[in-house]
């Protein structure tokens, strides 16, 4: 029986799908079509790799202290329990991640094969993923680096390609090649043994550690000190901060797999036809949807007249369009996208101007996710800012003061249980309090149904960070 361990990046930040993708809600944890996240979608499709000689473990999520909760929260609602989650207290790309993973994985005298891949990628035909990775765990249970590559359909620019030789057992990694221009990726179409590199792997942990101590030593080594100091909280385990941030950041292709061509190392590569995408754009996300006869695609309260092969992706209100060819139109609560289809990722360059004028719109939407809800800021003035507030059953804000502002709550359903000072109340629809400058408060939700609460705050400073903590559930400072 070969023991899997399955490992799901989910770090990264997904700038390219801005103002959707944000840092504090990145594109992995979105629902982009359908009820389910990319990152729920990537959870159930390894829980299916389970076959007569393959045993499948809980997943190891590797990402961001920031988006903990986020992490645990979906996969509750998919009925998934992780066996852990791996916080970076920053990031440091993929090669020190799944060093952390292969670590952990080799606690204990094991030495399962890992199943590495990204949390933010879909594939529309589960039962050829669930094949091609299942091939590749058996390659990699006789000592060998599989890699996943996907049969282009066409001459893209987006994606690194992976040049294959064929022998005996199949095929083998010659040579990987950066993302190249038009007329290259055609030449590569044309060629043949050319694949996208989908940023999947499938290895022993030990074949991991053994390859990054040959190329990267530096790596190996810094990483297993912050291993060394990490401490565990139930499901969470954090390497320690210090050690982490002196790990050097690589990608898992740079830091080994290019490196192994030549060597003595077997490298294969498993074909991958199922409908796969990266979703590392806007024009990825029309290729993948549902589209009407002039190839239009929509999602939300959108109206499209007159137009071809443009997407409209409406979150918050009605988005009419007319006339449009080839564009791509994102709109959020407090943002809008408008962009020529095949340029779409560009929209980087957006989002680096935004962080350079400090901007709120780079990492946070309107409505910001808590561990204990969210909260939408849905009015502000130079004095005042009005927030709707959603607070699940049994879960509490954290008790705190504000140096700068007070608050009005107001209950618009469920019931509340506010401590106001010396003071707790019970409060239902309709009924309010106030919270003088400077009062020791924490609203909490006591009910089997979710809260809510209209809050006015006032004073001469709303920044989030006007918050001092005296006591919280969720460990935040």
């Amino acid at each position: 029986m070969i023991s899997v361990q399955p490992v799901i990046m989910a770090g990264g930040s997904g700038t390219r799908l801005w103002p959707l993708s944000r840092a504090g809600y990145p594109k992995q944890f979105l629902v982009l079509s359908g009820n389910e996240s990319l990152f729920q979608l990537a959870a159930k499709r390894l829980a299916d790799l389970a076959g007569s000689d393959i045993q499948v473990a809980a997943p190891c999520i590797v990402g961001n202290e920031e988006h903990r909760f986020l992490v645990l929260d979906q996969l509750r609602e998919v009925k998934l329990d992780p066996s852990s989650v791996l916080l970076e207290p920053m990031g440091r790309n993929t090669a020190p991640a799944l060093t952390l993973a292969a670590l952990e994985a080799l606690e204990g005298g094991k030495d399962p094969v890992l199943v590495v891949t990204p949390a933010d990628q879909t594939v529309t035909q589960p039962a050829a993923f669930t094949a091609a990775l299942q091939q590749a765990i058996r390659v990699a249970d006789g000592g060998a680096i599989a890699i996943l590559g996907i049969t282009p359909d066409r001459p893209e620019t987006g994606y690194g390609y992976i040049r294959t030789q064929a022998d005996a057992a199949g095929l083998a990694v010659a040579q990987f090649v950066e993302k190249p221009n038009l007329d290259t990726a055609k030449g590569y179409l044309a060629a043949g043994g050319y694949y996208w590199n989908s940023g999947m792997f499938v290895l022993r942990a030990s074949v991991w550690m053994k390859a990054l101590e040959r190329f990267r030593p530096d790596i190996a080594t810094a990483t297993r000190a912050a291993w060394a100091g990490r401490k565990t909280d139930a499901k969470f385990v954090r390497p320690a901060k210090a050690e982490f941030g002196a790990v050097p950041s690589e990608s898992v292709d740079y830091a080994v797999m290019e490196r192994c061509p030549g060597t003595d190392l077997s490298l294969r590569m498993i074909p991958l036809d199922a409908g796969w995408n990266d979703l590392g754009a806007w024009e990825a996300v029309w290729q993948v949807a549902d589209k009407d006869a002039h190839g239009n695609a929509s999602v939300g309260d959108a109206l499209i007249a007159d137009s071809e092969n443009t997407l409209v992706h409406a979150t918050s209100r009605l988005v009419g369009v007319v006339g449009l060819k080839d564009v791509v139109v994102v709109e959020t609560a407090d943002a809008v996208l408008v962009s020529d289809r095949a340029r779409s990722q560009e929209v980087k360059q957006i989002v680096n101007r935004l962080g350079k004028e400090q901007r709120g719109e780079q990492n946070l939407h309107r409505k910001v996710h808590r561990p204990w809800g969210w909260y939408d800021s849905i009015d502000q003035g130079e004095r005042f800012q009005v927030k709707r507030i959603m607070v699940k059953p049994g879960a509490s804000l954290s008790l705190q003061m504000h140096h700068h502002r007070a608050e009005h709550w107001i209950v618009v359903s469920g019931t509340a249980e506010i401590v106001n000072g010396d003071k707790t109340i019970l409060l239902t629809e309709n009924q309010s309090t106030y919270i003088p400058l400077g009062q020791t408060h924490r609203l909490a939700n006591p009910g089997k149904v979710p809260l809510e609460i209209i809050e006015v705050q006032s004073g001469s400073y709303l920044g989030e960070d006007d918050i001092v903590r005296f006591e919280d559930t969720y460990g935040r400072s």
